[in-house]
């Protein structure tokens, strides 16, 4: 198949475009081919506009493209920057695909858990929950979601990532954990109570390839691990594998003064359950936040 894909060089497109690569033409649009060449295997071709690209000639576009949420302090020029990064590319996509004559079968975009906003730690959330709290992150992935929407028709399917907590060896969450837990230094957020739902790199990848084979997968999906578990176990799980102790906490004045209302994202979390890839038959790699850790070889 043809295959588009934006954020090629983020956390979760490098390692998405190893897999297709293989089965699949690839197309990356990146500001940078030639930084885009040095991350990606090849055999991958690169655009630096979608004015290149040829909807008609495209079985599957797949939209990761957007600033980091977790990086900086948020004001309203960095909030203005995330929005703006994730919104106009993907009117853009759905723009492309609603004029092409023969449009691509399968658009997937990203999206995130941050939809539901902060929950209560004892509701489990499934794709069909309605419960959300209006804040930033909401909003931002509601309109995000609302605009890929807009590119489904009878002949393009439309599936929105809800994404977890993504582990990785390099990049992600883990990236900006594991300084001082290497150092014995780790530690929960707070009490640690807040509910923490992640997914392995190597189960994001898998069920975005699943989610490409399998035409009865639409709409919004949760890519999260069946079992997530409070920031108190994560913490404590993390320094497990390294061997070092938990024994220190950071203070969540610490980091509403450094952060501000991006540490909401820190603070507060959603128990959330990836119900329809677990209703379709996909099978996780890693379940359990301990054996995910260890396989990650840090």
């Amino acid at each position: 198949m043809n295959i588009l894909i934006t954020g090629a060089t983020g956390l979760i497109g490098s390692k998405l475009c190893q897999f297709l690569i293989h089965k699949h033409s690839l197309i990356a649009l990146t500001r940078s081919p030639v930084k885009a060449a040095a991350i990606l295997p090849s055999g991958v071709d690169f655009i630096t506009s979608l004015d290149d690209v040829n909807f008609n000639q495209l079985d599957v576009v797949i939209n990761l493209a957007g600033e980091p949420i977790a990086e900086g302090r948020w004001n309203k020029t960095k909030k203005q920057e995330i929005y703006n990064s994730r919104i106009k590319i993907t009117e853009a996509i759905t723009a492309g695909i609603n004029t092409a004559t023969s449009p691509p079968k399968l658009f997937i975009s990203g999206s995130a858990i941050g939809f539901y906003g902060r929950q209560p730690k004892h509701l489990k959330i499934n794709e069909g929950c309605k419960e959300y709290h209006d804040e930033f992150s909401h909003q931002l992935c509601r309109d995000w979601e609302n605009t890929a929407q807009r590119a489904s028709s009878q002949h393009t399917r439309v599936c929105i990532l809800r994404t977890g907590i993504v582990l990785a060896k390099s990049g992600g969450a883990l990236e900006k954990m594991l300084p001082p837990f290497r150092l014995g230094l780790g530690g929960p957020i707070g009490k640690g109570e807040q509910v923490m739902s992640w997914i392995h790199i190597d189960d994001m990848v898998q069920a975005i390839i699943y989610i490409i084979k399998h035409d009865e997968m639409n709409g919004v999906i949760n890519l999260t691990a069946p079992h997530p578990v409070t920031n108190k176990a994560l913490s404590q799980a993390l320094a497990k594998t390294l061997s070092r102790p938990c024994i220190f906490v950071v203070p969540p004045l610490m980091l509403k003064l450094i952060y501000g209302e991006m540490s909401d994202l820190l603070l507060y979390g959603q128990y959330v359950v990836p119900q329809k890839l677990l209703d379709s038959g996909y099978r996780f790699r890693h379940s359990n936040i301990e054996e995910a850790l260890s396989a990650l070889n840090l």
